[in-house]
């Protein structure tokens, strides 16, 4: 073919042309030459979502070089002259994303490899597992899932394998086994199940082994035994079933042990007592019996022991003084007895002595803290007699002395008064004699006291008004303690309860300086004379005020009238004379005003709050009037409150509702709309982690980076899993901006509760409208599902007893008392023990108190319970009256005015008996008949007639001491 003249003189100079153009790309522009390393990890942060920026620093450099590239970029490190990439660094820099199976293959010299803390999702890509020279692998605290991947042995240098924290499942991996080279394998916090693999029983050189917190069953394999190597190994928050297995006590290198709160049963085994470098072990929270092995002294490495809240018997070992470096002793909640060794105060390194609900009796060794630093000593709930030990705090680092129900005697110790540590002392319910001998000026962190119910005399000391950080002080029920309140006692800045009832308190009362953090003042019972002065006024944070049955005279103050979060007054059995203050009638949190048997005159204020009240709280005043007692009338003779004299009023305050109602709806709409705007804050409580609030608003709301509007949940209550793997009940609670301090009082008392038998209210995620409470999900259902079910008479005695436990640990356990509110079949739920807890305690008064009067508003551990919550008490007690009958009859009779009132308690008797399929003439038949009268105290029509929780607990336990 023929080409075109034209074409052919051209033809030379396009060529040249094309060359130039191509030369002067490779010269200028040589950087488009990228490596594969840098090529890979460009790959890689496609996948990522980096909402952080964290990666902003991984992109191309403008000049040219012969190494690699991606050598500068943050989280990469090569070896010495850059050739290589030898580590991948990406911890901690807010990514997420799913990773692809392959993204890592260019990697193959990659010895670090690091993707933990962050939110990485979905399954593990099993191309991490041809790394044939990673050394250390880190994918802790993401949120990868599914099973974890085969392959792991692959990687045969493999030295720190750390997937803690992601939601993986399906059963533990085998073949991790096989890597001879590992010393850290850490599987916890997940959602991994079934058994420990036995072939765990086979790592050559493991140090460090982490299984806890998964959803692990089975046996624990005797073949752990093997591992000769092991110096950490936590096993423990699993469901696993049997016993410890003997076989760990020649795990010899061991020095830390934790199996707690895994169902264990059965004894502990005195093999154990062969890991002679034990240094930490921990059982606490199984379900262990039988004794402590006497053998346990043998560990003398030993630092922390703690066996708490398990079934152990007998006595703590006399072989226990030879453990000389025991800084921690805690074998609390369990069926203990005998008294306490001497040996225990010759043990030098001791800190925390943690003994209480138990058996023991006797005295506390006279030496305790006499060569030893002690912190943290816990007997209370026990029978133990004699004195505080003198030298208790000669270490000077005591900082709480828990002694509570107990039958100590004598004064208090002459060494606490320069115990310039104490923070917290409670010797309540016991036999404490003499003058309250305190140095108070020596105690800059004394908060909370507690003496109540002992034999004091010698007054309130004076020098109570130089512990400057005193909140909590309660010397209630001493009769013959005597004396006068000084006027700075009532001044302390920090003070929020001061009760002092039935103490032959006498003088006039003092006026009030600064007590702007006074939230409970209780003088009842006592022989206070004079006013009570205006300035009461200065408490604007007073809760609760009981002075009754004293010689108190004149005229109620008007400022106590005002004050703002005032909801229960109670005045009774004084000398108080004049009218009721009009203010009392335009409060909004008055919840009980108890005036009976003074010497007061006028009309009774016709305000709502005041309709409610019953009549009684007026009585013995026989110059006043009004709707609760009689007419009253004017000069005239009408009938003042009357329709005629009232109907002008009522036309006027409706109109004034109705304005009222439009604009409160107005701004109600315009707040709403708004209310997502505030900003997100996160309160954990003890044995949670300090999560942040992001975390835990994205658990449950499927999003990566959680924003200030936050999706309502589905319904009041919904399930989240949590970044560590823990499951969680989120219960929403919206409430109005005023109310939300005193709504968070009552939730930190409801998350400081803690016992066996209550779920455990975590923390709370909040914002000026709304919490989300985080409880403990208990995977069992509740007894509402199982009312039904046949049981035989040892297992539902177990659940009455269980909720005896838990209301009265809620009623006489807390301080103040924490009704319940709304027991029910629905309200108890089950673990995976099928142990009975509480839950829903507390949460009506939250509800009632954002929709009404500060009910409930009190502060931390502020004192005995508010007159305005007792009858909330009795309804709890009545309620688990009808509970008991339930459970009897699996669920036929609820209803216990008609069941155990209108019936003989004969007839009643014989149909529990039939429908439990128990023979008249059965043992059981009387224990089945004791539960049943008691049911029938509990239900009583008039309250005070119903026992206490505590009583009742005795009474279903056989009299037993309470848990």
């Amino acid at each position: 073919m023929q080409v075109p003249m034209g074409i052919k003189l051209f033809q030379p100079l396009y060529i040249t042309t094309t060359f130039l153009i191509f030369l002067s790309l490779i010269l200028v522009f040589p950087v488009l030459a990228v490596d594969p390393f840098t090529q890979g990890l460009l790959s890689l942060k496609t996948e990522i979502l980096d909402n952080s920026n964290s990666l902003k620093d991984w992109i191309l450099p403008s000049g040219s070089t012969d190494k690699i590239h991606a050598c500068s970029w943050s989280g990469v490190k090569c070896n010495e002259n850059s050739s290589l990439i030898i580590g991948l660094d990406l911890s901690v820099k807010n990514l997420g994303g799913v990773l692809s199976e392959n993204q890592f293959s260019v990697f193959s010299d990659l010895v670090e490899l690091n993707l933990s803390h962050n939110s990485f999702s979905e399954k593990l890509p099993v191309g991490i597992f041809k790394l044939k020279n990673l050394r250390s692998l880190d994918i802790s605290r993401n949120n990868f899932s599914g099973h974890f991947p085969s392959g792991i042995s692959n990687l045969d240098s493999l030295v720190i394998l750390d997937a803690f924290s992601n939601s993986f499942s399906g059963p533990l991996p085998k073949d991790a086994s096989e890597i001879e080279s590992l010393k850290v394998l850490n599987f916890a916090g997940s959602y991994f199940s079934g058994p420990i693999p036995s072939e765990y029983g086979s790592f050559k050189n493991l140090d460090f082994i982490h299984l806890a917190g998964n959803s692990l069953s089975g046996k624990i394999p005797p073949e752990l035994g093997m591992l000769k190597t092991v110096i950490h190994m936590e096993i423990g928050y699993n469901l696993y079933e049997g016993t410890i297995p003997w076989e760990l006590g020649n795990m010899s290198k061991l020095q830390y042990l934790d199996i707690a709160s895994a169902n264990l049963s059965g004894s502990i085994p005195k093999e154990l007592t062969n890991l002679t470098n034990l240094e930490s072990l921990f059982l606490f929270r199984n379900q262990l019996s039988g004794k402590i092995p006497w053998e346990f002294g043998k560990i003398i490495s030993l630092s922390s022991l703690d066996l708490s809240d398990n079934y152990l018997s007998g006595p703590i070992p006399e072989s226990f003084s030879e453990l000389k470096n025991l800084n921690l002793l805690s074998v609390m909640y369990n069926d203990l007895s005998g008294t306490v060794p001497e040996g225990i105060a010759k043990l030098p390194q001791l800190d925390t002595l943690l003994l209480w609900d138990n058996w023991f009796k006797g005295s506390l060794p006279e030496d305790l803290g006499k060569y030893s630093k002690l912190k943290y000593v816990d007997v209370s709930t026990n029978y133990l007699v004699g004195s505080i030990p003198p030298s208790i705090c000669s270490g000077g680092m005591l900082q709480r002395l828990i002694l509570f129900s107990n039958n100590f005697t004598g004064g208090l110790s002459p060494s606490l008064s320069n115990c310039s540590s104490l923070v917290r002392i409670r010797i309540e319910d016991n036999l404490f004699s003499g003058d309250i001998s305190l140095n108070f000026g020596k105690f800059p962190d004394l908060s909370y006291v507690d003496m109540s119910r002992n034999r004091f005399t010698g007054g309130i000391p004076t020098d109570i008004a130089l512990a400057s950080n005193l909140e909590y002080f309660n010397v209630s029920n001493n009769p013959n303690l005597g004396g006068v309140i000084s006027e700075k006692t009532l001044s302390l800045y920090a003070l929020q309860n001061f009760s002092a009832t039935n103490c032959s308190i006498s003088g006039d009362f003092p006026p009030f300086g600064p007590c702007k953090s006074l939230l409970v003042l209780e003088l009842s019972m006592n022989n206070v004379s004079g006013i009570l002065p205006q300035s009461i006024s200065n408490c604007q944070n007073l809760v609760s005020l009981d002075l009754a049955n004293n010689n108190l005279s004149g005229q109620i103050p008007v400022g106590l009238a005002s004050l703002p979060d005032i909801s229960v007054v109670d005045l009774s059995h004084n000398s108080f004379s004049g009218s009721i203050p009009a203010k009392f009638g335009s409060s909004s949190s008055l919840q009980l005003l108890n005036v009976s048997f003074n010497d007061l005159s006028g009309l009774i204020p016709f305000d709502k709050s005041f309709k409610v009240m019953d009549s009684s709280a007026f009585w013995g005043n026989p110059k006043l009037c009004g709707t609760q007692l009689r007419p009253c009338r004017g000069p005239n003779g009408l009938e003042l409150g009357s329709r005629k004299t009232q109907k002008l009023a009522w036309v006027l305050i409706t109109c004034g509702i109705i304005v009222l109602a439009i604009t409160a709806a107005f701004f109600g709409v315009f707040y709403f709309r708004r209310r997502g705007q505030g900003q997100w804050k996160m309160v954990s409580f003890s044995g949670f982690p300090r999560f942040t609030a992001n975390d835990v608003l994205r658990s449950f709301n499927s999003i990566e980076e959680a924003t200030d509007m936050v999706p309502p949940l589905a319904g009041s209550d919904c399930k989240a899993v949590l970044p560590t793997g823990i499951t969680v009940l989120v219960k929403k609670i919206e409430w109005r901006p005023e109310r939300m301090n005193a709504m968070m009082d009552l939730i930190s008392r409801m998350g400081n509760a803690r016992h066996k038998n209550l779920t455990r209210l975590l923390g709370f995620c909040y914002d000026k409208c709304v919490a989300y409470l985080l409880c403990d999900y208990l995977p069992n259902g509740n007894l509402a599902e199982r009312i039904r079910t046949k049981r035989d008479w040892a297992t539902k005695h177990k659940i009455i007893v269980a909720v005896a436990k838990g209301l009265c640990y809620l009623h006489h356990d807390c301080y103040p008392a924490i009704p319940h509110g709304d027991l029910k079949t629905n309200n108890i739920v089950f673990d995976e023990n099928m142990e009975p807890h509480l839950t829903e305690f507390g949460v009506k008064f939250l509800i009632q108190l954002n929709n009404g009067p500060s009910v409930a508003r009190v502060g931390n551990e502020a004192g005995e319970i508010e007159r305005a919550i007792q009858e909330e008490l009795y309804r709890d007690v009545y309620n688990f009256g009808e509970l008991i009958l339930e459970i009897l009859t699996n669920g036929k009779l609820s209803n216990a005015v008609t069941s155990i009132q209108n019936t003989s308690k004969e007839v009643l008797l014989r149909e529990v008996l039939d429908e439990n399929d128990v023979a008249p003439s059965s043992s059981v038949q009387e224990e089945i008949k004791l539960v049943l009268e008691v049911a029938s105290l509990c239900t009583r029509v008039r309250p005070s007639d119903r026992p206490s929780m505590e009583v009742a607990l005795k009474l279903v336990t056989g009299l037993k001491k309470q848990s």
